[in-house]
């Protein structure tokens, strides 16, 4: 009897002690793309550990990845205790004070949801885990509306619900338990009794002059206490390691550390940044406070340091918003095309599909290689560590690709025929394996689509988003005070998707977004595909995508095949070699015009000859070409005619020059 009384009274104390934690505050919704959340835990006792305790973030709606009732987040505890009041908060990297434990930026819904405090790990509670009540020390149901998740609720048993936007500030309150167990709505008050109680702790705060640096500089980081220091010096010791930044790219102390003197409240230490001779690429120092003492807090943490590698590598050929050509030549296979020669209408088509998924030849690769295709195939001819985002018509750091839910200030994948549009969303996986891992594909594989990169693009986030699925031309047409340089490539990329899968379809005007395989405007596309001629840049990432695919975007190689199977010379015979067609009907195109300081034809099969002439017929300018070419001009202001010539046939325009 009294060993059962001994095993009953271990369990009440056991339980006793698990009890006496409780969720303190939630902020789910802050300010721009949720970059401040956080969650705050409040033990009873001060310094209580919190090992075996697991946190579990419920959704209780049904959009998708999630149903009803299932987790979506799991935290583990383990190694975290609450401080001399009591608190541990985890939270976003921006939250300040500095969180105990760091969580990704726009983790936590805003609702109707349901936070749980559980014993266990994170391993019991895998993502769309049901709701249980089993091993439940704490639960808050909470939203943004007056929505409870009453399935939820009654699952885990709770009854307090809390509307963080009661008093329409969602973005600057947050939901904070009384001291009897009520909640209220009010001002966040995070690491901090929600009453004001409690001991009032001594801040580190961390600065440093700026945000970024390029590799031979240095800089000082500065630590600040909110309070002069007493008792004994405060030794501050942090890292900066992170990633592809290591020891070796600087040259201060492997360990370092800051110390303030007492009766002091500022420190600095030197940081020396290593100017090597290789490009590494961009990377990022993190500035992170390990353990203080207790009666210190750190303010601010995690501090990203952008390093730019001033070793990159600079291209001969131009970027797609100041073109060149004939600078990048194909690296197609000598007879790659020749089965195309003197075919015409469908019979054409089919034998472009022919070539380019042939099911012997053609490779297939998933998703999550295509950030890996995208990093080298759309590079920034000017810096190898950017890449160029499409519409937006400018370079971005390699480094700011999208991981998180935010796609502000970031780039990620453009997919130009859309998925839901095309059939193949979701087709492939979104774990990268790499170039030596493929699988076999033909021209009726709709989902190799998913991950074709002839038709994915780097692009920017937010903008990425606002083009959706939309038609181009008839419906879209880039941002505001784009020149339209990614406008031919749109085109190319759509041609080649129409021919190198069955079921696509390009059409003339604005078709429904509900017909799958069919992508719009076709008039627009073909005009586009002369307007903004194949240039170096397009033809660079071909020759890239070829290395993984082993197919080629023929669009780019041979431009005007377009014309042979979408457009006016449907039905003729095409060959590669048109220098003998009749420039007069041609469709040359001399732009920009009026110029300042270039012009580019455009329009010319084949081999021919530009002469330009001043008025008074005197020749200051002769290029030979190929099908189109970017000529620098170096004239002064003035009217010019423009002769361009093949063997049989001429054409001159006018040229103005400012």
């Amino acid at each position: 009897m009294l060993q059962k009384l001994l095993l009953l009274t271990t369990l009440l104390l056991f339980n006793f002690s698990f009890s006496q934690v409780v969720i303190n505050e939630i902020d789910c919704d802050t300010p721009g793309f949720d970059t401040m959340e956080f969650v705050e835990l409040k033990s009873s006792t001060a310094n209580f550990s919190l090992d075996g305790y697991v946190l579990v973030f419920y959704n209780a709606g049904s959009s998708t990845p999630y149903s009803g009732n299932l987790s979506y987040y799991a935290i583990d505890l383990d190694g975290l205790v609450t401080d001399a009041n009591g608190i541990v908060m985890l939270g976003n990297s921006a939250v300040s004070p500095a969180p105990n434990r760091i969580f990704p930026n726009s983790s936590v819904q805003n609702g109707p949801d349901v936070i749980a405090l559980y014993l266990g790990n994170d391993t019991d509670f895998p993502l769309n885990t049901p709701a249980t009540s089993s091993n439940l020390i704490d639960a808050v149901a909470y939203s943004t509306n007056t929505n409870q998740p009453a399935n939820l609720m009654s699952i885990l048993g709770i009854t307090q619900f809390i509307n963080e936007n009661v008093n329409s500030a969602k973005d600057t309150q947050s939901c904070q338990r009384k001291n009897d167990g009520s909640w209220e709505v009010k001002a966040p008050t995070p690491r901090a009794n929600n009453d004001g109680s409690g001991i009032v702790f001594n801040y580190i705060t961390v600065s440093v002059p700026q945000t970024s640096y390029i590799e031979g500089q240095s800089f000082y980081v500065t630590f600040n206490t909110s309070q002069p220091v007493s008792g004994s010096n405060l030794v501050i010791n942090f890292s900066i390691v992170n990633g592809n930044f290591m020891v070796s790219d600087y040259s201060s102390s492997t360990d370092l550390t800051a110390e303030v003197p007492v009766g002091q409240s500022t420190a600095q230490a030197f940081i020396d940044l290593i100017d090597d001779t290789s490009d590494e690429g961009d990377e990022e120092m993190l500035i992170d406070i390990q353990s203080v003492p207790a009666e210190y807090v750190i303010n601010n943490d995690n501090i990203i340091i952008r390093i730019y590698d001033n070793d990159y590598v600079v291209q001969s050929y131009g970027k797609p918003t100041t073109p060149t050509y004939g600078l990048v030549t194909s690296t197609a296979p000598f007879g790659y095309y020749s089965s195309l020669e003197g075919l015409s209408g469908n019979a054409l088509k089919q034998a472009v599909q022919d070539i380019i998924a042939n099911p012997s030849v053609v490779r297939a690769h998933n998703y999550g290689d295509i950030y890996e295709i995208l990093r080298s195939a759309d590079v920034n001819p000017e810096n190898s560590n950017q890449v160029m985002e499409m519409y937006m018509e400018r370079p971005i750091a390699k480094l700011d690709q999208q991981v998180g839910a935010s796609n502000i200030g970031v780039w990620n994948r453009e997919h130009i025929w859309p998925q839901s549009r095309g059939g193949f969303s979701d087709g492939t996986s979104s774990t990268p394996d790499g170039i030596s891992v493929w699988l076999p594909t033909n021209a009726n594989d709709i989902l190799a689509g998913h991950a074709d990169a002839h038709h994915i693009r780097v692009e920017d986030g937010a903008e990425n988003s606002l083009r959706s699925n939309r038609d181009y031309g008839s419906d879209y047409n880039g941002p505001s005070g784009n020149i339209g340089s990614w406008k031919g490539d749109v085109s190319r990329a759509l041609f080649y998707m129409a021919v190198r899968y069955n079921g696509l379809n390009l059409v003339n005007g604005d078709p429904s977004d509900a017909i799958v395989g069919q992508m719009g405007d076709l008039a627009s596309l073909l005009a586009w595909n002369v307007s903004d001629p194949s240039d170096d840049f397009e033809m660079n990432r071909n020759n890239y995508i070829y290395t993984w695919q082993l197919n080629r975007n023929p669009f780019i190689d041979h431009p005007n095949l377009a014309d042979y199977i979408f457009g006016a010379n449907f039905g003729q015979q095409w060959f590669s070699t048109l220098s003998t067609q009749s420039l007069e009907s041609s469709n040359v195109l001399v732009y920009p015009n009026p110029t300042v300081d270039y012009i580019i034809l455009t329009g010319i099969n084949g081999a021919a000859k530009a002469e330009i002439f001043t008025i008074a017929g005197q020749k200051v300018k002769e290029v030979i070409f190929e099908n189109e070419i970017r000529i620098p001009l170096e004239l002064q202001s003035g009217m010019y005619l423009i002769e361009i010539s093949n063997d049989i046939s001429k054409t001159t325009k006018k040229i103005v020059v400012r």
